[in-house]
């Protein structure tokens, strides 16, 4: 960090704490070559995610969304809400460290049946049948014997 007063590129951190609300990082440096003392603040950059549908119309991502969809699928099902909201988070993890701005409905599909294959089989398909659009009991089949075969 500059030094505001003599302009020297290095200084040391001697004091890190929370602000009050919570939002910022409230820091005391000193400067190494003037032995100044000067405060910075550091917050958190909160770059809002865009998804990209299937017709290259762009949204802004809603956790909702995306838990209401798990929900649907997991219904009637031992699934607990806090395994559902867990697979959200792990997901929204997964999407905030890949650092794209915009991410494919795609992307994020594939995501969510993962993440439901390992929890609860059934949820999957029902998910799956949504999200690949299963034209036909053919392609429900497929799915259902790629499962099976899986297993074995």
């Amino acid at each position: 960090m500059k030094c505001p007063v003599c302009f020297h590129p290095e200084s040391k951190v001697i004091d890190s704490r929370p602000t009050a609300e919570g939002s910022s990082i409230r820091r005391r440096r000193e400067c190494l070559h003037c032995q100044r003392r000067f405060t910075t603040y550091e917050i958190i950059e909160d770059v809002p995610m865009l998804v990209v549908k299937k017709d290259n119309s762009r949204e802004a991502y809603d956790r909702n969304k995306l838990l209401s969809s798990i929900i649907h699928a997991c219904d009637k099902r031992k699934v607990t809400k806090s395994e559902m909201e867990a697979i959200v988070t792990d997901i929204e993890r997964v999407l905030q460290n890949s650092l794209q701005n915009e991410i494919p409905t795609s992307y994020i599909g594939e995501l969510v049946m993962r993440k439901l294959k390992e929890l609860d089989e059934v949820a999957y398909v029902r998910f799956a049948s949504v999200y690949r659009q299963f034209k036909d009991i053919s392609a429900f089949v497929d799915e259902l014997n790629k499962i099976m075969a899986e297993k074995k």
